[in-house]
């Protein structure tokens, strides 16, 4: 018997199988145009992280691993955690030169069930998810858990100063919004809510360290 998808703390209802939970052929096609379509949130992020070099980094739902690719370029070491296999098995081939080298690692995983050890990465970055965990509280506790002292942790979600057509029917409200920077704030001691272009981005940092 199949398990049903949870569905999200924001609607209330499960993620679709083609861009929000990927499953099956027509995941695997979702994932595509995801690189396309999310690409240039991805390098957005990318920048605003800015140069890893002895970093362990998390990203949790890489998807078909665009900004994996961008954080391997610095950092020492990247994780990802994605729950669909079909996103896996893109990502999974878009970097098997870097993870044959021991740079990067794809495994399944979640939000709020990484199975990382406390306190072993540095960095945890998130892009274009936050909005489809099925609970907000448990991830946002499970990944400041494995953040080392002095870790920082970034949630983007679509939006930004000037977000692209096709994102804008997946705009949060600011209520929704607010619970995402409530929820920082209950655990994390240095939070801020900025925009790039196209990204609404929520950073929260353990200033111990």
């Amino acid at each position: 018997m199949a398990v049903a998808t949870p569905p999200s703390w924001t609607t209330g209802t499960a993620p679709n199988s083609f861009a929000a939970l990927p499953a099956g052929r027509l995941g695997t096609l979702g994932g595509r145009l995801m690189r396309l379509l999310n690409r240039a949130q991805q390098r957005e992020i990318a920048h605003l992280l800015g140069p890893l070099t002895g970093l362990d980094v998390l990203e949790v739902g890489p998807g078909p691993g665009v900004l994996l690719g961008l954080l391997g370029r610095t950092a020492r070491h990247v994780t990802a955690v994605e729950p669909s296999r079909e996103m896996r098995a893109l990502a999974i081939r878009a970097h098997a030169g870097a993870i044959a080298d021991g740079r990067l690692e794809v495994r399944a995983g979640a939000a709020a069930a990484t199975g990382l050890p406390d306190a072993s990465v540095d960095v945890v970055v998130s892009v274009n998810t936050v909005a489809i965990w099925p609970d907000l509280d448990a991830g946002v506790e499970e990944l400041r858990r494995v953040l080392r002292p002095g870790g920082w942790l970034i949630l983007s979600w679509h939006g930004g100063e000037r977000p692209s057509r096709a994102s804008r029917p997946l705009l949060l409200r600011e209520e929704l919004l607010q619970r995402i920077e409530d929820a920082l704030r209950a655990r994390f001691p240095d939070v801020r809510r900025t925009a790039t272009r196209r990204c609404t981005v929520f950073e929260a940092r353990d200033t111990a360290g």
